[in-house]
């Protein structure tokens, strides 16, 4: 595929945009259903993927209203959901699917490919993900509004912060440390961009930052890995010898996990590093078996199962299904793993899942939000991850809902 960046043409019209704020729900309601007959039933006849994904748009007509914002705003979460929509259109057929996709990225990306509030010199990675909505809708339609705003998240990328040792930094906010996050927010697009549009050129530079905090997050006891590393070692939750945060938590492995099984998508059979990526996801998937729960589910700490407070969280296994599943089909992961995949599936069914008498989809047990540093400060112990809050229906556990579902089904 032939390409010539537009980018650069009209960086005078890019650095005018303005950020779009907002103030997110605390928690999805069940009410939410404005504008949207309440006699529309869901079918339970409809695989689980498409059930809740009717139940999303029932609840909210436009993708970005499904953060509970006030506004139309760029971000990884709505772009994690749209990502499982991408999914369902590719195994349904159904149109339906990708004009939400098309509705949010044409609420907010204008004429000139200009992504509203999108601020790239804050040097946030998680800015990335939302891009990968964009590669089909350019596709499909030749505008060259969405190659813009594809050229302006690869920019962010050319020029983002890195440790002295080439790792991205999570955020500007947050010198010097690589969370586990941000490699399923910035390498899926990166290998995609750049196989697309530059020949694959940089596929040594992506796996590289999957080595990098592999090397320097792995616990050799458990084989897991920590959330966090701060290569400078001057936050208060890092480890003053290794760097490391103090804990497990399963969603940011799972960010990992989903990151490895769809980077390896744009890896061709002949590079190097494609036996490394796959030996990672090998590792990572036996390690995190040995801490699924009987009821096929696992825990927000991955590792504390007994320990008070602790719960069994939706985002996380939704993750490790999607990658395990998405693994066995893709000949990285050995068979067996389908049979967690689908353990965990029906744990999932069983116990995380509601449904209305209208065939209304429901997630529970969904944290919220967990993070490292900031203000307030978050220490990384294991009290702080079970004391954010746990919602229902919030993205970060939808999303990978979809994801694991569809391809369990295909």
């Amino acid at each position: 595929m032939s390409y010539k960046p537009l980018y650069y043409l009209i960086s005078s019209v890019l650095v005018t945009t303005f950020f779009i704020g907002c103030k997110p729900d605390t928690k999805l309601k069940y009410t939410e259903n404005t504008e949207i007959s309440e006699s529309l039933v869901i079918s339970d006849t409809l695989p689980w993927s498409e059930r809740l994904a009717e139940s999303i748009i029932k609840r909210h007509p436009e993708a970005w209203q499904t953060e509970g914002s006030e506004r139309p705003e760029w971000n990884y979460k709505i772009g994690l959901l749209l990502t499982s929509f991408e999914g369902l259109y590719e195994s349904s057929g159904k149109k339906q699917y990708r004009d939400y996709i098309k509705t949010f990225a044409d609420t907010l990306i204008n004429e000139f490919g200009v992504i509203k509030g999108y601020e790239r010199e804050k040097f946030n990675i998680d800015m990335i993900n939302s891009g990968k909505i964009l590669f089909n809708l350019y596709e499909e339609s030749k505008d060259s509004k969405y190659i813009v705003a594809l050229d302006t998240l690869r920019s962010q990328l050319k020029s983002h912060p890195r440790t002295s040792s080439n790792g991205f930094w999570h955020k500007k906010i947050y010198p010097n440390q690589m969370w586990l996050d941000g490699l399923y927010m910035g390498a899926p697009f990166y290998a995609q961009y750049n196989t697309l549009f530059e020949n694959g050129d940089k596929l040594d530079d992506i796996a590289y930052q999957f080595e990098l905090i592999w090397e320097h997050t792995i616990d050799s006891e458990t084989g897991l890995l920590y959330h966090a590393w701060d290569e400078s070692k001057q936050m208060d939750w890092a480890d003053k010898t290794t760097g490391k945060s103090p804990n497990f938590w399963s969603r940011s492995m799972g960010w990992y996990a989903m990151a490895l099984v769809d980077v390896l998508d744009y890896f061709p059979k002949d590079h190097p590093k494609r036996a490394l990526l796959i030996s990672y996801l090998n590792q990572l998937s036996e390690a995190l078996v040995k801490f699924q729960d009987e009821s096929g589910l696992w825990y927000q700490v991955t590792d504390m199962a007994e320990r008070k407070g602790n719960y069994l969280e939706a985002s996380g296994t939704c993750m490790f299904i999607y990658a395990f599943a998405k693994g066995v089909k893709k000949g990285y992961l050995p068979s067996i793993y389908r049979t967690y995949a689908d353990r965990g599936f029906k744990g999932m069914i069983d116990n995380l899942v509601e449904v209305e008498k209208d065939g209304e989809v429901h997630i529970t047990n969904i944290c919220k939000s967990a993070g490292l540093g900031g203000n307030p400060y978050r220490d990384g112990s294991f009290e702080y991850y079970i004391s954010e809050p746990i919602v229902t229906d919030n993205l970060h556990g939808t999303g990978p809902f979809i994801l694991a579902a569809n391809e369990l089904q295909q």
